[in-house]
């Protein structure tokens, strides 16, 4: 603002003479109680000529003020010749020194503060003789005039005047509503021993993180941890002496499962070692194969590699291109490359450590192809080099998951003994004639592929302890990490703010359903008297995908809550979110697996309409007419009641009718393309988003139940209750985030998706109350989670920055 007299005036200490306009403004007693108002507008941002105009018509109305008064205000309110930052200043100093109340914690308006500074004035002091109710009336107009809103704009003033309260505590106390380790026990399962045991090893001087390795060293650092893991036992754990192929499983994925709070090159390393080599050996070869190889894998002297991935093919399994070829003069296989599309890629250990490969190829015998077989193939010598016809191509640094050393191979006629077909249930004869105990070749070809469902529950364990660590790093970092707050108060923990509390809080609850959801599908597959195993398999399948996706989600909103802390390696988060990216598409693309899934659900529908007959059909069409009779009704679609909106009941029946929709209406879309003449493979590819939604709906309901299950059968109150809260959390975040849908379909009407909305928001606030003690519950030794955000108040020490600066 152009000033026009060199005056001094009482404040800070600016080096600045010309404050003259400043000056005419403080000694005009009559503009005193405008002078709040002149000071927020202007420290608000610049003022429009709208704003300008309608305060001055305003001002000019004012009795109190006279001409002099006016044309000062008009020089401040000039939108041309706006006020400097230093004469804010001064400003501000000024309303300070004139307003008792400013510095208190009042709740006031721009106008009650205006008329306390007028009344420091009598009126033949150049005071304003006007009613006190008047005046406030007036100010109130004023401040409307500029969009202001009373007690906010005031405090914004308070707040520029005094200071600080003294900074909060580093911890945040919380009540304790539940016993953490009661609930550990609920999510460990089976195995309690085993994982404590584990984890108790993982937290231990062996185990530590280091970051910044060259890439050659960080492998070789995995390889010690496996070492460490096999001298305590856990690579002779995974390869009973006995059984059948599922026995022992569920302790494996245990340990699997245990393994993804630590370093997860180590898990993959772990995984591919002793579940998809060793476990191809132990379920698809026979007994000699066992004994030749099982005990030497498990002391990790025999590294190996599960080579069936190809370039050109992906998830393609059925249609690799390497082939095996019987040669019966010599009673040998030919493992050959015949395309570069053909070789063998992304093999974990294939670069650098195994020397032995199951390799998966199409098998022909005599000019006849018998499908995909699995074969065991020498890759490299003792002395580490690949053997005569054998080429193998190191693929360097990844993404992520760089202690793993994957590589491409490619074979050039290479023979190996008949022996080395894994020929549990398919092989070739001394007199070479292919046999095998299942006829047919579809049959046969997913039961070769068994070994995958193990990996795919593997990676659906790894995903959700992945989770689990950044979800404990980021709730810790909230509780503890402050961040703004009312005036005149403490900063408030981040985690306090809605939208953080909307953020964690849903993942959190998944966490806990897909745990649940992992323990029933594990349950299942090792029941040898299902009848339901390829359903169960494709129900594994799906679950890899919505747990990889759910875990990325959820490391990438863990990292983004904990703002630039959680860009920094030393806290773990951004190793974790780039190791587990690849979970979406290794052990099968997940779009793949839940096709697998949603094809799994049209065959049980066909399987209830096999019977043929009127009475099926009609039976079918009347429980899905009640169904939704019941679930679209209005009295259920627009209640709005809290017990209804948190009930299970309700919760599973939308998620069931969703379900039974979804399948029907892909059912019908399928065959009416089908009846146009259309390809099979066509059809469900044009339906191909309807089968993605509908194994979404399936796993979603097959969470929930598992949740309920695991809620109804607790026998302690405090639990129970603990996991009916975020049971509710888990089920309505899932109705909200497919809200259109269930609206198109007239499952809810609008006034009740208002009240699910909120009650999210209320579930999430009272999950937070005891977010500390639902992370803790992962049971993950300190040591495992290691973040120094996670431990103060989201600063790390000075020291460990430096280790951190002298390893890199």
């Amino acid at each position: 603002m152009s000033t026009t007299t060199s005056n001094s005036t009482s404040g800070p200490d600016f080096d600045r003479d010309d404050l003259g306009e400043l000056r005419a403004l403080l000694d005009k007693r009559r503009l005193l109680p405008l002078l709040p108002l002149i000071y927020v507008a202007w420290a608000n941002g610049e003022l429009v000529d709208q704003e300008l105009e309608a305060l001055r018509t305003l001002a000019s109305r004012q009795a109190w003020l006279d001409d002099d008064a006016l044309d000062v205000l008009s020089r401040w309110l000039d939108p041309d010749d706006p006020p400097t930052p230093v004469e804010l200043k001064y400003l501000l100093h000024a309303i300070e020194e004139r307003s008792d109340r400013l510095s208190k914690a009042e709740r006031l308006t721009l106008a009650e503060i205006g008329v306390e500074m007028a009344t420091h004035y009598r009126s033949d002091e150049g005071g304003i003789d006007m009613a006190i109710e008047d005046m406030e009336q007036a100010l109130n107009d004023l401040e409307a005039s500029l969009g202001l809103v009373g007690e906010e704009a005031a405090r914004q003033l308070r707040e520029s005047v005094t200071e600080r309260p003294l900074p909060a505590p580093d911890v945040e106390p919380h009540t304790v509503a539940f016993d953490a380790q009661k609930m550990a026990r609920i999510l460990d399962g089976s195995h309690a021993e085993l994982r404590n045991d584990l984890r108790e090893l993982l937290a231990g001087d062996d185990f530590r993180y280091t970051y910044g390795l060259p890439l050659d060293e960080y492998r070789e650092r995995v390889v010690q941890w496996l070492q460490t893991l096999v001298d305590h036992g856990y690579g002779e754990r995974c390869f009973p002496d006995e059984g059948d192929r599922t026995e022992n499983l569920d302790e494996f994925l245990a340990i699997f499962e245990t393994l993804g709070i630590f370093d997860l090159s180590l898990l993959v390393k772990f995984g591919v070692q002793f579940g998809l080599f060793g476990g191809s050996i132990r379920f698809l070869g026979t007994e000699e194969h066992h004994e030749k190889h099982l005990s030497s894998i498990a002391s990790l002297d025999l590294q190996g590699c599960y080579a069936m991935t190809e370039m050109g093919r992906g998830s393609n399994v059925r249609d690799l291109e390497t082939t095996a070829r019987y040669d019966a003069d010599t009673d040998e296989f030919v493992i050959h490359t015949p395309t570069e599309t053909a070789r063998k890629e992304w093999i974990g250990g294939a670069g650098r450590y195994a020397t032995l490969a199951t390799v998966y190829a199409q098998l022909i015998v005599d000019d006849e192809h018998y499908g995909v077989h699995a074969f065991l193939v020498p890759i490299r010598t003792d002395d580490g080099e690949p053997v005569e016809g054998v080429r193998i191509e190191d693929q360097g640094w990844k993404m992520g998951l760089n202690g793993v050393d994957n590589g491409r191979i490619w074979f050039d006629h290479v023979r190996i003994p008949r022996h080395n077909l894994l020929d549990r249930h398919g092989g070739v004869d001394e007199n070479g004639v292919y046999k095998s105990s299942i006829p047919s070749a579809n049959r046969r070809f997913f039961t070769m592929l068994g070994t995958l469902v193990a990996g795919r529950l593997g990676i659906t364990a790894a995903g959700i302890s992945a989770a689990k660590v950044a979800l404990a790093i980021a709730t810790r970092y909230g509780a503890n990490r402050r961040q703004f707050g009312p005036a005149g108060r403490a900063e408030i923990p981040i985690l306090d703010y809605r939208m953080h509390q909307r953020a964690l809080m849903p993942h959190i609850a998944n966490s806990y359903a897909m745990t649940f959801g992992l323990h029933e599908v594990m349950n299942r597959y090792i029941d040898p008297d299902r009848d339901d195993q390829r359903h169960t398999e494709a129900l594994a399948a799906g679950l890899k995908a919505y747990s990889s996706w759910s875990a990325i989600d959820a490391v990438q909103t863990a990292r983004e809550c904990c703002g630039g802390q959680g860009y920094l390696t030393i806290n773990r988060l951004p190793s974790i979110r780039t190791d587990i990216d690849v979970f979406a598409t290794f052990e099968g693309a997940n779009v793949v697996m839940m096709q697998q899934l949603a094809r799994a659900c049209l065959a049980d529908f066909r399987t209830e309409l096999s019977g043929g007959t009127f009475f099926v059909l009609a039976r079918l069409l009347s429980q899905q007419a009640r169904r939704t009779i019941t679930e679209t009704n209005p009295v259920v679609t627009r209640n709005t009641d809290p017990d209804h909106l948190r009930s299970s009941d309700f919760q599973l029946g939308l998620f069931a009718a969703r379900q039974q929709q979804l399948v029907v209406s892909l059912a019908r879309r399928l065959k009416h393309r089908i009846d146009q003449g259309m390809d099979s493979f066509l059809a469900f590819n044009d339906c191909q988003d309807h089968a993605v939604a509908l194994a979404n709906a399936h796993l979603e309901h097959f969470l929930l139940q598992s949740f309920v299950d695991a809620e109804t059968t607790c026998d302690d109150d405090e639990l129970r209750d603990a996991l009916s809260r975020l049971r509710a959390l888990f089920a309505l975040s899932r109705i909200e985030d497919d809200f259109g849908w269930f609206l198109e379909n007239n499952y809810l009407q609008p006034s009740k998706v208002r009240a699910i909305r909120d009650m999210v928001n209320e579930l999430c606030s009272r999950t937070r109350q005891d977010a500390l003690s639902y992370v803790d519950a992962f049971a993950i030794p300190d040591e495992c989670i290691s973040a120094p955000i996670a431990f103060s108040q989201g600063k790390a020490s000075a020291e460990a920055r430096h280790q951190f600066a002298k390893g890199l």
